[in-house]
């Protein structure tokens, strides 16, 4: 089990070199320990060069039972990763989980989750409420970011003072997810958050004596603002607004949705999104269908319930 650990730990650096997030690399330490405890189980205890396929099966069958598709196919997927790894490094000769395909995911099979407009001017007043004036101006900013823009939790963690462009109005984006750098134009709001909240983080990189930081976003003590207090505080932020629990990703969400109701069209939403296939934009179409509620306006039960109103205002 000790051998087990020390080749799980050393597959984990490979992925931080990658620059996976922490909360995929505590994802992957987790099924892989379970993995090796289930390995330790077996009798007679296997070496991980003994492990086959049949041992693979054996494991994810009995890790996946009663669970959902989406579960199932996370569990093969950080599986494969270390498989491969266990390649590269001689253990295996071959990775038996490149011929495991997860189940087929259907992304119709369930809406995106977007937080509504009321809900939305609710956390933002929570967040100007906030008692120190350097939290005000970094999560009204984080909150413009988020939803102005709609990039993902690591994107925003990512962010550099070098990646915005004050005349242009543009913020660089690395794409790491798919590869592909993207400038995204923001919003005049966002464009003055940001604008705000620069010189209070340059006052806070005075008093730390930490000018060198190169992050956009940082913390009070003058360090980077790291993905997962961004969720926390996120959370935070919701409860005290008492609205029903938000996550950083449906600030994606409902910018895609909101962006495509105003009239915005798919490949231009793609963009601003860094969508690698314009399939993932076109989820959004589903809660996002200005063109349904126009359909939906001349249905003849409005005209018809329209005349009995009418009618009964007569007999009234």
């Amino acid at each position: 089990m000790r051998r087990w650990e020390g080749i799980v730990e050393g597959y984990l650096k490979e992925c931080e070199v990658k620059g996976l997030s922490q909360a995929t690399l505590k994802s992957r330490a987790r099924e892989l320990e379970r993995w090796g405890v289930w390995c330790k189980r077996k009798r007679p205890r296997p070496n991980l060069e003994e492990i086959d396929s049949e041992m693979v099966m054996g494991y994810i069958k009995s890790r996946t039972v009663c669970h959902s598709k989406a579960t199932v196919y996370g569990v093969i997927s950080h599986m494969r990763g270390a498989g491969d790894y266990f390649v590269r490094q001689g253990y295996w000769r071959q990775n038996p989980l490149r011929w495991i395909h997860g189940p087929k995911l259907d992304w119709r099979s369930r809406l995106p989750k977007r937080v509504e407009k009321g809900q939305m001017e609710k956390i933002w007043l929570q967040a100007a409420k906030l008692r120190s004036q350097y939290q005000r101006y970094l999560w009204l900013t984080v909150l413009g970011l988020l939803y102005g823009t709609g990039m993902r939790r690591g994107e925003l963690e990512r962010l550099e003072v070098a990646n915005w462009n004050r005349e242009r109005g543009t913020l660089r984006i690395d794409g790491r997810k798919t590869g592909q750098e993207r400038e995204v134009p923001v919003p005049e709001t966002v464009w003055s958050c940001l604008e705000s909240y620069l010189p209070q983080r340059h006052n806070v990189l005075e008093r730390c004596r930490r000018q060198e930081e190169k992050a956009l976003l940082i913390t009070q003590g003058g360090g980077r603002l790291k993905g997962e207090r961004v969720g926390v505080m996120i959370h935070r932020l919701a409860r005290r607004a008492e609205v029903p629990l938000v996550t950083v990703h449906q600030f994606r969400h409902t910018c895609a949705s909101d962006l495509l109701e105003s009239g915005t069209s798919l490949p231009e939403v793609q963009g601003i999104l860094g969508h690698a296939c314009i399939q993932s934009t076109c989820r959004y179409i589903h809660i996002a269908a200005p063109e349904r509620k126009a359909a939906m306006a001349l249905h003849p039960i409005n005209s018809i319930l329209g005349a009995a109103s009418e009618q009964e205002a007569v007999n009234g």
